[in-house]
């Protein structure tokens, strides 16, 4: 019974884990998910672009829409990924 607690504890400590550090972002232009490695830990697992190609200013997009396009600028673009 004691494996049996260990395991599913070490199986949610792999899920709590991965949660922390696998992303999966939409390409801004092309479409299509793909996972990737964040660089540093954040519960957000999902990223995507509210601007995608346009030539919107992040000024001019609504609170939520300029947050989420700062952070896929960190996690994704910054990171060398979606070009």
């Amino acid at each position: 019974m004691n494996l049996k607690k260990s395991l599913i504890l070490g199986i949610i400590g792999i899920l709590i884990l991965s949660k922390f550090w696998i992303g999966l972002y939409s390409h801004d232009e092309f479409g299509g998910k793909h996972l990737f490695i964040k660089h540093r830990p954040i519960w957000k697992t999902y990223f995507y672009s509210p601007q995608g190609m346009s030539d919107m200013k992040i000024s001019e997009m609504s609170v939520d829409k300029r947050t989420e396009q700062i952070l896929f600028n960190e996690f994704v673009y910054n990171q060398g990924l979606s070009r």
